[in-house]
Formats: C-alpha cells, structure tokens, sequence
C-alpha cells in the first residue's frame, strides 16, 4: 500500500487527537473529550498534519507495522479495522463518497472536545467518556 493509500484509510473523524490512558494492570484504553490543542474542531483535521510531531512531539504516527498498538486507536478507526481483518463502516468516506459521510454518523469528535491547552493535566480524569471505544 502506498503513503497515499494509506493515509486515504483515516475518516478524519478526530478521535486518535483525543488524550488517552492505560490502566496497566488490564491494559484497557480510556479515552477523553479532551483533544490537540492544534485539532481543527470543525474538520476535525490538524493544519499541521505534515509537520505535527515539531508541534506536539509525542503525537501519534500510525503506521502499518504497528501490532497491537492499534488499540490505542478507537474500534471504529480504519487502520484498527483493517489491522484485526474488519470491513469498513458505511460511514467511511472511501465507502460513503462523501467526506462528511463521518460527521453526519455522529462518529465525529465535532462540537464534542475541549482543547488541551485549557484544561489542567491533573484534571483530565475528569473527562473520559464512554462515546468512543
């Protein structure tokens, strides 16, 4: 698969900017509404995807040979699905044809985030959700 086909999988639905916690003895991820400071809410897109690591150093970089790292990424993420052998959503924008297809399923994190910058590290316990899994 080429970089292009690659990153054409992501349904930029938003949800791998949200911040994330391990519990290390059962090693279940638990999501937050707390997203990127840089995560453009409206498209949930970055405007500084090519460069994003300068930006936010440990920002994710999915890549094909990631093994079970792919449970850091929601169950309805395209590389997650593809990794456990799973089809596509009908929402997805390469199924759908419509970018918006993603949004309008209510997958989105669209109107539902706060930005990093705004709440405090020893808070953010306070904001995971149950929306994503």
């Amino acid at each position: 698969m080429s970089e292009q086909e690659w990153e054409s999988l992501c349904d930029g639905c938003g949800r791998c900017c949200l911040h994330k916690f391990e519990d290390e003895s059962s090693g279940d991820i638990y999501f937050t509404d707390v997203a990127c400071q840089y995560l453009d809410e409206e498209t949930c897109s970055c405007p500084h995807y090519q460069d994003r690591q300068k930006h936010v150093p440990d920002c994710l970089s999915i890549n094909p040979n990631w093994g079970e790292k792919f449970n850091w990424l929601p169950s309805t993420c395209a590389y997650r699905l593809l990794y456990e052998g799973k089809s596509l959503h009908d929402w997805h924008p390469l199924i759908s044809g419509n970018k918006q297809s993603v949004h309008l399923a209510g997958i989105s994190v669209r109107g539902r985030t706060y930005r990093d910058n705004e709440i405090r590290e020893d808070h953010l316990f306070e904001h995971v959700i149950h929306w994503v899994d």
